[in-house]
Parts: C-alpha cells; sequence; structure tokens
C-alpha cells in the first residue's frame, strides 16, 4: 500500500514545495522591487498626498505617520502580505489536490452506474485505476454470470415443464387403458401396470427437480461438524449405490491410504459424495470401474473419484460447478438433472474451507475434493 501511494505522496510533496519557493520569490519581488525598490517613493508620496488632502494633515505630520506606518513596521507588512499571499496559493493549490478525489468519485459512480468505459485516471493515481477498473470487470463478470445462471434456470424450468407432460400422458393413457380394458390377459395388464410405474417415477424425478431448484435459491449452508470416519462412509456410499451400478455392469472400488479421520457436516459432505458419484455413474462406459481414493496430505484430505468415459469438453468443464449447467444438453435424457447436484457440491466445500476440481481427458475422468482435517 506505501508503494501504491508513493507516485501520489512524491508529486503533492513536489508541489507544496513548488508552493513555498514560489511563495518565497514573489515575496522577494515584492520585498525588493514594490516596497525597497521603484514603487517605494511613489507610494510614500501617495500617502502623504491621501493624508494632507483628506486626512487634513500638514506635511511633516503625513510624513511622520508614513515613517511610523510603514518603515518602521516594514517586517509586519511584509509577513502580512506574505501569509494572505501563501493563503491564496495554497487555496489554488488545495483546489488541483482536491481533483484527485473528483476523478476517484467519478470512477466510482462509473461503477456504480455499470458505465461500459474503461476507467481513467492520472498517472499518479494509476494504482488506483487498475483497482477501479478490476472491481468493474469482476462486478460486469458476475452480473453476466448471475444472468447466465438465471437465464439457464429459466430454460431448464421451461424444459421440465414441458417434460412433465409426457410421462403424465403416458401414466393418463396407460390407466385409462386398464380401466376400459376390464378383460385385458394378465401378461398385458402386468406390462402396462410396469410401464406406467416407470412413467411414475420419470414424474416424481422431474417434480423433485422442481423442488431442487427452489431450495437452491433460498438455502444457505449452516454446518453442523462432527468426527466423522471417511473409510466407512466412502464404503458404505460404493454399497447404496451397487443398484445403480449393476444394471450397466459397473463396480466402485473405494482404495483409502489408511484410517481417515475429518471433522465436517456428515449429512452435507455425503451429499458432496452422492452427488460427484451419481455423475461418475452416468456418465462412465459400461462394464467399467470407478475408483474411489482419500489420503491425507499434510492438513488436507484429498477425496477423488475416478470414472472411464467419454471426455468432458474443456468449455463444458469450466462451467459443470455452476449453477443450472447441465453437462448433458439433452433435456430429456435420464442423466439431465436440473444441473445443481455440482454446484450443491462445490458450495458445501467451500463453506468447509476446501475446493473441488475436475479434470477430463480420453482416459478417464477425475474430480478431487479437498477439505482440512478441521
Amino acid at each position: 500500500m506505501k508503494n501504491e501511494f508513493g507516485m501520489l505522496k512524491r508529486k503533492i510533496i513536489l508541489q507544496i514545495i513548488f508552493i513555498l519557493v514560489l511563495t518565497m520569490i514573489i515575496g522577494y519581488i515584492i520585498n525588493y522591487t514594490l516596497i525597497d525598490g521603484m514603487l517605494q517613493a511613489p507610494f510614500a508620496d501617495w500617502f502623504i498626498r491621501f493624508c494632507e488632502d483628506v486626512l487634513q494633515l500638514d506635511y511633516y505630520a503625513a510624513q511622520n505617520a508614513y515613517r511610523i506606518l510603514f518603515q518602521q513596521n516594514k517586517h509586519l507588512w511584509l509577513a502580512i502580505g506574505l501569509i494572505i499571499l501563501l493563503l491564496v496559493i495554497f487555496y489554488v493549490a488545495l483546489s488541483r489536490f482536491t481533483r484527485y478525489f473528483i476523478l476517484i468519485s467519478t470512477g466510482v459512480t462509473m461503477l456504480s452506474d455499470e458505465s461500459d468505459k474503461e476507467i481513467r485516471l492520472p498517472s499518479e493515481l494509476e494504482f488506483m485505476e487498475k483497482k477501479l477498473n478490476t472491481v468493474k470487470s469482476k462486478l460486469e463478470k458476475r452480473a453476466k454470470d448471475a444472468q447466465e445462471a438465471e437465464q439457464r434456470k429459466n430454460d431448464l424450468v421451461v424444459y421440465l415443464a414441458h417434460d412433465i407432460k409426457t410421462p403424465l400422458t403416458s401414466i393418463i393413457g396407460y390407466l385409462s387403458l386398464l380401466d376400459e380394458a376390464k378383460d385385458m390377459p394378465v401378461e398385458q395388464k402386468e406390462k402396462y401396470a410396469k410401464i406406467t410405474l416407470d412413467k411414475s417415477y420419470r414424474l416424481e424425478q422431474l417434480i423433485n427437480e422442481f423442488f431442487e431448484i427452489t431450495r437452491f435459491n433460498l438455502q444457505s449452508i449452516i454446518l453442523d461438524k462432527e468426527a466423522i470416519n471417511l473409510n466407512y462412509m466412502l464404503l458404505q456410499l460404493a454399497d447404496e449405490f451397487y443398484p445403480l451400478l449393476a444394471p450397466k455392469g459397473q463396480q466402485a472400488v473405494v482404495n483409502i491410504q489408511g484410517d481417515i479421520q475429518i471433522f465436517a457436516d456428515a449429512n452435507k459432505l455425503a451429499r458432496v459424495f452422492n452427488n460427484i458419484f451419481k455423475n461418475a455413474i452416468a456418465y462412465s462406459d459400461d462394464n467399467s470401474t470407478i475408483d474411489i481414493s482419500a489420503e491425507n496430505v499434510m492438513d488436507q484430505t484429498i477425496i477423488t473419484f475416478t470414472n472411464r468415459g467419454k471426455a468432458i469438453p474443456p468449455q463444458k468443464l469450466e462451467m459443470i460447478f455452476e449453477k443450472f449447467y447441465r453437462l448433458d444438453s439433452s433435456r430429456s435424457t435420464q442423466t439431465g438433472g436440473a444441473g445443481l447436484g455440482l454446484a450443491i457440491a462445490n458450495e458445501i466445500i467451500v463453506a468447509h474451507g476446501g475446493s473441488i476440481s475436475a479434470t477430463s481427458n480420453d482416459d478417464n475422468t477425475v474430480f478431487t475434493v479437498q477439505i482440512p482435517h478441521s
């Protein structure tokens, strides 16, 4: 901070020195040119005439008054003149100093008005110019991100509303057939009942996504930390997701170095792992293995989820932790949720003081979670 203000302080000091030198020079000129120089006699003659004509003094009395008032108090008058001169020059200089505040105020106004113009300040305020432009860029990016997230949310709500009609129409259709065809064969009834149940599950999933959007907008993350056995949590996670792994011939392998204990919110951390694991299952190849590993590195615990599948494009990889962003752009796929799972996981980990990231190539995709021990 001291270095940032260095140029400004140097310029102000130079201006103050300039003011003092200028005042001394002008005072010198006034003293030796006007008071002791060419104007001394004319001023004395004018003052004596003024005393004779206006004050009705004789010549000797007027001359004596001039000597007492001016000649004997020359230094006092000079000091008074210099003080007045200094005040005038200082006022002019102060007006120049306040220009800096006016320029900074103008820059702040441009921030509040969301102006498209770049903020420009004098060279001695270059550090302030950079900071204001940095804040301006961040605010513009946040506004753009918020607008894009809102647009994605609105699009998603429209898509979900449209998608709800499909399973609902099927449910009504199959139930109508079951109601109308009383003599329908048992095998066909079972088939229609199975289809109706599947469509009902899909409808429930879509409705839950609507609620998830609302919860995400309203909730604030409050942590309730406790000691957690990470080994047990990840092993339990792999077991619980077996019904999702089995249909595609997938399996999960948990590899943990030693016994790992962390201090965190168990419920919220489980939600993080659930969201990452569900994403890994959805985008893994059939008959592939999802590797889950954990280890302590200094004061951090690092958990990784590695799956084999199609690589995530770099432009999408940068956005997967944003609100309402779905990796699968097809709105009607079973894997395409509300686009909140990874965004929620990211916010929970950040609330714990950790971080979450992802890398992807043609061989595998790796999600890495770093969280402090306590």
